[in-house]
């Protein structure tokens, strides 16, 4: 039986790396795809000497090719932190426009069902919590946060297009805030930011009062509600994410007591357009993926530590 062959784009990324493990544990042949302005080849470098497994650094916002059969994309190519689209606005609206709608030409052409990377924040500063996939968002497109917002959402209205007029098989999944090892220290989240500061023995930097929440996702969890949404027959959107939420504060403070750090939590004025609650409704996943998360915070954090406490001291 010949493999099936999945290209993922982002594949040198926190996301797109443990999809390539994924999926070459599920018999996978893997094309990788990055150009490395935020993936990072300490990712993948455990799969370079495996016979199917490719590398190419490539822009996906520049013409597409690859050569012989697929049968999956999965677009995971995009700046995804805030610190990372407010110094690359236009690459982030590229690899969102032309990027998805070269991705989706190939699909097209290579008759291969089409995964996109979505996410919470085409919800913006939620007027509606916890948020179900029907609500239409609130979104300030001229904003700072806007080049990301909105690149996703057009990355949505294009697939659908696809999906409605050319007959492309297409899955959107709008991912909530994850995490684990290999995301970058320095990507600007609270997550690796807290625990960076934390094992630095600076004060954990809070913005506003530190009363917004956000709920976090180990990304073993992501991965398989990933895999399962490429699986099914759903065309239309399905949040994955952890609908355990909590506030800034109490995360500084389960930080502090995780590591055994001696920091304070010091208060920074909030940013322009941060969304104050962050919260999934993933009935929609439970129902059509059978997908609920399995790890609490406490199991996930134990690892992500330990691969920051590397990194570190690295």
């Amino acid at each position: 039986m010949t493999k099936k062959r999945v290209l993922i784009t982002g594949g040198a990324g926190f996301l797109g790396s443990h999809l390539c493990d994924r999926f070459l544990k599920e018999g996978c042949h893997v094309i990788a795809m990055d150009n490395l302005i935020t993936g990072s080849l300490d990712n993948i470098e455990h799969l370079f000497h495996r016979d199917d497994f490719e590398f190419y650094n490539h822009d996906v916002s520049k013409f597409v090719h690859v050569s012989g059969d697929l049968d999956y994309i999965m677009h995971f190519a995009s700046p995804a932190s805030p610190i990372d689209y407010l110094k690359m606005p236009i690459q982030t609206l590229k690899v969102g426009s032309l990027g998805t709608h070269n991705l989706l030409g190939l699909a097209k052409a290579k008759k291969a069902r089409m995964l996109i990377a979505s996410t919470s924040e085409v919800y913006g500063d939620p007027l509606v919590h916890p948020q179900t996939e029907d609500y239409w968002g609130n979104v300030n497109p001229v904003g700072p946060r806007g080049v990301y917002d909105e690149a996703k959402r057009f990355q949505e209205a294009m697939t659908m297009a696809y999906h409605t007029f050319h007959g492309v098989e297409t899955r959107i999944v709008r991912i909530f805030n994850t995490y684990g090892p290999r995301m970058r220290l320095d990507d600007g989240r609270v997550l690796p930011a807290f625990i960076g500061q934390a094992l630095r023995g600076e004060d954990l930097t809070a913005f506003g009062d530190g009363s917004q929440t956000r709920s976090f996702c180990y990304v073993d969890d992501l991965v398989e509600g990933i895999y399962r949404l490429l699986l099914s027959d759903c065309a239309d959107p399905i949040n994955v994410g952890n609908p355990s939420e909590i506030t800034i504060n109490q995360f500084a403070e389960e930080i502090l007591k995780l590591t055994g750090s001696k920091s304070k939590i010091a208060y920074k004025p909030l940013p322009k357009d941060d969304p104050k609650q962050r919260q999934p409704n993933i009935n929609k996943a439970k129902e059509v993926l059978d997908w609920e998360p399995k790890f609490s915070r406490s199991e996930g954090l134990k690892p992500t530590l330990d691969y920051f406490i590397k990194k570190v001291k690295g």
